[in-house]
């Protein structure tokens, strides 16, 4: 696959701030960072958007919004005014896509939050569209279901699409949490129209800690060609970005983390 496609996501040179990860994406000469919030807070909004023009990149999205279930209506308004907070963001740095990590039940039933979450994204269209930023749903793998989000298979992130019927809305597919689904070619196939981002990595067993497993595309089992053929019939031909939690690879010279990114990707995505 053409490398114009590849994008670093910013986790995967944790130890970089924004301009050095912009610098990096410049030496390797790719085109496109994905940018996390706590990165861009810690170098400031304003400096980090310059820093991106600067290189002549683009940002392929923003992480992360979401978080939206709550115990108490004070903290699910309080969730709501970040993620209002984390458009903005996405805007200034120029990008049209904040990823959604939905959020774990806290305080509540899991048929409750799942609704919490669906309440929240329909609550923000309005403004999104406002400040022309897309919400993109990233299902999580289940096993993150008890901490991080209740939305776990791409199917549940399509329903949700589906009932809100709104062009703000869409899915990021992250390889990491849907390779295994027994229903996710079908559910890549009904996400025509609406995939708003593609997240690579793979998985690596035995799983030792379930954020911090991912590897390098090769390292585990992911079908990386299946995926990918599959999310460009759906109609997405946008930037791929790589995103690996890992502290071998953080731990590793960051320069030849991308030069191993860029030939894993160009052979297997």
């Amino acid at each position: 696959m053409d490398v114009r496609y590849l994008s670093l996501n910013q986790i995967t040179t944790e130890g970089w701030s924004v301009p050095e990860a912009v610098d990096g994406c410049a030496r390797a000469g790719l085109g496109w960072i994905g940018l996390w919030r706590h990165k861009v807070a810690d170098t400031g909004l304003q400096e980090s958007a310059r820093a991106v023009r600067d290189a002549g990149l683009r940002v392929s999205g923003l992480c992360r919004g979401g978080m939206f279930p709550a115990g108490s209506e004070v903290r699910r308004r309080e969730r709501i005014d970040d993620n209002r907070r984390a458009i903005d963001e996405a805007a200034e740095l120029g990008t049209d896509v904040l990823v959604l990590v939905c959020g774990p039940a806290e305080d509540c039933s899991l048929d409750d939050a799942r609704k919490m979450v669906e309440a929240g994204i329909a609550e923000l269209i309005p403004y999104a569209a406002e400040r022309g930023v897309r919400l993109g749903i990233e299902p999580l793998h289940p096993v993150f279901a008890a901490d991080r989000s209740v939305i776990v298979t791409l199917g549940q992130a399509n329903d949700i699409v589906s009932r809100l019927q709104s062009d703000q809305v869409g899915v990021v597919i992250d390889t990491y949490h849907v390779w295994w689904d027994p229903q996710l070619y079908p559910e890549i196939a009904r996400a025509a129209g609406h995939i708003l981002g593609f997240h690579v990595n793979d998985w690596l067993a035995p799983v030792e800690n379930a954020l911090m497993s991912r590897g390098m595309m090769g390292d585990g089992c992911i079908e990386f060609s299946r995926i990918r053929e599959a999310v460009w019939a759906a109609g997405y031909d946008g930037p791929v970005e790589v995103e690996i939690f890992n502290q071998k690879i953080w731990d590793t010279p960051y320069d030849a983390v991308l030069a191993r990114m860029k030939e894993r990707f160009a052979a297997l995505v």
